[in-house]
């Protein structure tokens, strides 16, 4: 298979300047891509535009949406799903496997060692200054021991391909990260739609997360427990990610909770049932830090347990992810990513950095002042891609603006040269036909003890609008299924 030569690619249009996964430089289809740009080829648009609005019909049956937030009201959407998949060849996955449990293990050697000798600070590789200040680092954590020494038993990295065909950690995700049900439901609805095709490709599975996550999460239960009783704690129905909290709740066969279903009694959690008290041992939170308990944190929470973090100092009880750990969320720290893997692990890092400008350096405020047209602009602290400023789609009023929102507070904001994300061939709604968008890619890894699991197929998220480089589903992203395929 050479040229673009089958119906449904007919007027797929490609532009030298991106990386296109599937065409190579010459407009050659891949070697791994052939079979399946050819079995997809055997299909007229109408019967992909069919197709297509059967997997959509099959995410709404099966409440698989998100909520957006937006500034006057909240809407609930089904989540964007494009039918043709991404592969991703042994060589290339092993790198971004072992790079992915590289940097999970780093960052939790680092969160250990800011909340107990603060080594890196003393040795002068991380500055005391910048955890200090960061929002999410939490005193009460000072010198406090989660079970087994586990920090961030989930992590979520996001990597994209460059136009150099190299990838890049864009940043790491280790609070809550969120969308491991959209990789198994996508790959349940493309099996639906399109079961011939996998006859012809040797994948490895994503339905075996759930029970990847309950094995490491019970490798890491309290001290004197046998058999472990697992909740999934969530905000409620309300919150964007519900679907993902009741579906992992469902595929791992344990509670989902709200903070009214708990209690703490004698520095023990318990959860309310129709049969009577029930103890509970570990609580994977999808609930933020300053909600997960009103007695230590915000006292206006309705959302955690009162007490619940006094039964966490006291070993009684393993929450996932363990508090504190947003501050190796900051995006300010991820600049540090490099040192921080030499410093504890005495390894190059396998998987590259994104050069960052740190805005609370005074000469790198003063490059990025004079750069904002050509950088990416992003607040230290906030996830969804909210408050991500592209420079050179601002118009000169919004430069002007921008700087003064860095020059008022730099320590908030990093900045990063405009990477050109990969690009895949993408069905559009609007115009009936298979256009370039670009993706990037979020790796899921599970840390337990002694033990480390990354699903073989993580999340391809997709920037429908033309152009647009910011992949988020609450910035109107979707997403496709990822195929690892095994080594033959």
């Amino acid at each position: 298979m050479t040229n673009i030569e089958n119906k449904i690619f007919s007027s797929y249009q490609k532009d030298a300047a991106l990386y296109d996964e599937i065409f190579d430089s010459e407009g050659q289809v891949k070697e791994v891509y052939q079979k399946l740009f050819s079995l997809y080829g055997e299909h007229s648009i109408e019967d992909y535009v069919n197709l297509n609005s059967k997997a959509k019909a099959s995410f709404f049956n099966q409440g698989i949406t998100f909520q957006v937030y937006g500034d006057k009201e909240t809407k609930e959407k089904i989540f964007p799903f494009d039918l043709f998949p991404r592969i991703i060849d042994p060589v290339e996955w092993d790198i971004i496997e072992k790079g992915s449990i590289q940097r999970s293990k780093a960052l939790n050697l680092f969160l250990w060692d800011i909340y107990h000798d603060k080594n890196i600070i003393k040795d002068g590789i991380v500055p005391m200054e910048l955890i200090s200040s960061s929002d999410n680092y939490l005193d009460q954590m000072k010198g406090l021991d989660p079970p087994e020494g586990i920090y961030n038993h989930i992590s979520g990295i996001d990597i994209i391909k460059h136009n150099d065909g190299k990838y890049y950690v864009l940043e790491d995700n280790i609070r809550c990260p969120s969308g491991v049900s959209y990789v198994i439901c996508n790959r349940t609805a493309l099996k639906r739609a399109l079961f011939g095709v996998f006859n012809h490709y040797q994948t490895y599975s994503v339905t075996n997360y759930a029970e990847n996550l309950l094995d490491l999460l019970e490798t890491v239960k309290p001290h004197g427990v046998d058999i472990p009783n697992t909740v999934v704690l969530t905000p409620g129905m309300y919150n964007s990610a519900f679907y993902e909290h009741s579906y992992l709740a469902k595929t791992m066969g344990v509670e989902l909770v709200e903070g009214r279903d708990l209690f703490v009694e004698n520095d023990f959690v318990y959860m309310k049932t129709i049969k009577g008290p029930e103890k509970v041992d570990i609580i994977y939170r999808r609930v933020d830090d300053q909600f997960i308990d009103p007695l230590e944190f915000n006292a206006d929470s309705v959302l955690g347990v009162p007490g619940l973090f006094s039964a966490y100092k006291k070993g009684n009880v393993t929450l996932a992810n363990a508090p504190g750990t947003g501050v190796a969320d900051d995006k300010a720290i991820y600049t540090y990513m490099p040192e921080i893997i030499k410093y504890y692990l005495k390894e190059e890092p396998i998987l590259n950095n994104v050069h960052t400008y740190h805005c609370s350096r005074p000469d790198e405020l003063k490059y990025v002042l004079d750069h904002v047209h050509e950088l990416v602009i992003k607040p230290v602290d906030e996830a969804g891609g909210y408050g991500i400023l592209i420079g050179n789609k601002l118009s000169k009023k919004e430069i002007e603006l921008a700087k003064e929102q860095l020059k008022a507070n730099p320590r908030k904001y990093v900045a990063q040269p405009i990477m050109s994300l990969s690009v895949h061939p993408t069905y559009i709604d609007e115009t009936e036909e298979f256009e370039q968008r670009h993706v990037d890619l979020r790796i899921f890894t599970v840390l337990g003890k002694d033990k480390e699991f990354v699903l073989k197929g993580g999340l391809t998220r997709v920037a429908l609008q033309k152009g647009n480089l910011i992949v988020n589903s609450s910035q109107g992203g979707g997403s496709k299924d990822t195929w690892v395929l095994k080594s033959i």
